[in-house]
C-alpha cells in the first residue's frame, strides 16, 4: 500500500481503539515516506493514546521538525508536555499553535490553564475570556460555561476584600462571575445589548425552557427601551419558574410602568416575600411610586432601602429626586451631598460628576428663590478656614470639604512636591473641566 493508505488505516484502527495496529500502519506510512509528518504526528497520537508519552513527544517533535508550523503536531506535544508537567514547554508549543490559529478555542483554554499552572493569573483569564467567547460564537454553550468558571476560580480577590477564612467554602461559579448568565448581563450593563441579545437568542432556539435566558433577554429588551418584548420574555421566566426574584422585580416595574399598577405591586409583594432583605426590590418599589407621582411613599420606601444599606449612594440619588418634585429642596440638596460623598469614596467619578451637576443645579435654583442663605453660600457646608480659591473648591464639590480633601490628597500622590496653592488650582481646573 502506498503512505495514505497506510494513514488511513491506522486513523481507522486508532478510532476503534486498537493501538497498537494503528501504529504498525503508521510506522508503515512512515517507512514508505520516511518525511512524511503527518504519519509522524497521527503515530504521536497514537502513542498519547497508548499512554507512551515520550515516544509520543519525539515523534511529534519529528513533525514539528518536518513541518515547522503544523498546528496539531504543536498543539499535540502541548498536551503530552503538560502530562508529563512540563509546563513551559507545553506553553511554548500552545503559543506557536496559537500564532498559526488564534481562533482555536481548545487551544485558548489550553493556554489558559497552562498560564494557570505557571502562575500568570492575567494571562490565564486573558486566555480563558478568549477561549470562552470563541465558544459562545459556535454556540458552545457546555465549553463557555466551563471557562467562565475556570475564570471565576483564578481572579484575584480585590484589594478591598479580605480572603476566605479556612472555615469558609470558596464560593461557587454561580455566586462568583463565572455563570454564562451573569456574563452576559454584564455586557448588557455595559451597553453591549446587541451582542448579548444575538447570544440569547440563539440559547433560547436551542432551548426555550431555560428560564435564565429569558430572564437575561428581558434585560437587554429593558436595555432597549423594549418594555413589551420584555414583558414576554419575564412572563416566560416566571411560567417556568414563578420564583424568580429578578424576573418578579423588573416584571413588576414594566407593570407599572404600562399603568397595571395592581400587577406590578403584587410582584414587588411577591419578590419581597422571597427577599425580604433585598435592598433593590426597595428601590424598584420606590422608583414605580415616584414615577406615578406618589412621593411620599416612596420617600418612605427609600427609606426602607437605607435601613438595609445606609451606603448606597443611588438610593440617596433617587431620594433626592422625588424630594426635588416635592419641592422640598433642602432634603434634597441633602441626598445629593451625601450621595456625593459615597462616590467619592467608593472612586466613582463618573456618577460623582453627573451628580455634581445635579446638585450645582439645584443649588442655583435654589439661591435665586431665596434671600437665606445668600446665593454665594451653598447650603449645610462645614465652616473650614480657606482661602477664596479654596472656597470655590468647597463649592465645586458641593459643599463637602472632606470630598475637596481627598481630592486633594489623591493630586498630592499623583504630582509630587508641589505647592498647596498648585494643587488646589489642579482639583478646581479638574473639576471645571468636568462641566464644559
Amino acid at each position: 500500500m502506498v503512505e495514505q493508505e497506510w494513514i488511513d488505516q491506522g486513523i481507522a484502527q486508532a478510532k476503534m481503539g486498537d493501538y497498537v495496529e494503528a501504529i504498525a500502519a503508521f510506522s508503515q506510512a512512515i517507512e514508505a515516506n520516511p518525511i512524511s509528518a503527518i504519519a509522524y504526528r497521527q503515530r504521536g497520537l497514537a502513542y498519547y493514546d497508548a499512554g507512551r508519552i515520550h515516544d509520543a513527544i519525539s515523534d511529534y517533535s519529528q513533525a514539528i521538525k518536518l513541518h515547522p508550523q503544523d498546528f496539531a503536531a504543536h498543539y499535540g506535544r502541548a498536551i503530552a508536555r503538560l502530562a508529563l508537567k512540563n509546563y513551559t514547554g507545553a506553553l511554548s508549543d500552545i503559543e506557536v499553535a496559537l500564532r498559526v490559529n488564534a481562533q482555536h478555542a481548545a487551544g485558548q483554554r489550553l493556554r489558559g490553564t497552562l498560564c494557570r499552572k505557571l502562575d500568570d493569573i492575567p494571562e490565564a483569564i486573558a486566555s480563558f475570556k478568549q477561549a470562552a467567547q470563541l465558544y459562545l460564537d459556535r454556540k458552545d454553550k457546555e465549553n463557555c460555561q466551563a471557562c467562565l468558571t475556570a475564570i471565576a476560580q483564578i481572579k484575584p480577590q480585590s484589594r478591598l476584600t479580605p480572603p476566605p477564612s479556612p472555615q469558609t467554602s470558596p464560593p461557587t461559579a454561580m455566586a462568583s462571575i463565572g455563570d454564562i448568565y451573569g456574563e452576559l448581563l454584564d455586557r448588557i450593563r455595559r451597553g453591549q445589548v446587541q451582542s448579548a441579545l444575538k447570544d440569547l437568542n440563539w440559547v433560547l432556539q436551542a432551548d426555550d425552557g431555560d428560564a435564565q435566558a429569558h430572564c437575561c433577554r428581558g434585560m437587554a429588551y429593558l436595555k432597549l427601551d423594549q418594555p413589551e418584548n420584555a414583558l414576554k420574555d419575564f412572563n416566560r421566566t416566571l411560567k417556568l419558574d414563578p420564583d424568580h426574584p429578578l424576573a418578579l422585580r423588573n416584571r413588576g416595574k414594566i407593570r407599572f410602568q404600562l399603568g397595571d399598577h395592581a400587577g406590578g405591586m403584587a410582584d414587588f409583594e411577591r419578590a419581597l416575600q422571597l427577599n425580604p432583605d433585598e435592598v433593590l426590590i426597595y428601590v424598584a418599589k420606590a422608583n414605580a411610586f415616584r414615577d406615578v407621582g406618589d412621593y411620599q411613599q416612596a420617600i418612605a420606601l427609600y427609606k426602607q432601602a437605607l435601613a438595609l444599606d445606609e451606603h448606597c449612594a443611588s438610593i440617596y440619588l433617587n431620594r433626592a429626586l422625588a424630594y426635588t418634585r416635592l419641592e422640598e429642596t433642602r432634603q434634597a440638596i441633602a441626598d445629593y451631598q451625601t450621595a456625593l460623598s459615597l462616590f467619592s469614596k467608593a472612586d466613582d467619578w463618573d456618577n460623582y460628576n453627573n451628580t455634581l451637576k445635579k446638585l450645582n443645579g439645584l443649588q442655583a435654583g435654589f439661591s435665586r428663590s431665596t434671600s437665606s442663605p445668600t446665593p454665594s453660600t451653598p447650603l449645610n457646608l462645614p465652616q473650614t478656614p480657606s482661602s477664596p480659591r479654596k472656597e470655590r473648591l468647597r463649592m465645586l464639590v458641593g459643599g463637602h470639604w472632606e470630598i475637596a480633601e481627598r481630592l486633594l490628597e489623591q493630586a498630592r500622590r499623583y504630582y509630587p512636591n508641589q505647592s498647596e496653592e498648585w494643587y488646589v488650582e489642579k482639583v478646581i481646573q479638574d473639576l471645571e473641566r468636568n462641566f464644559e
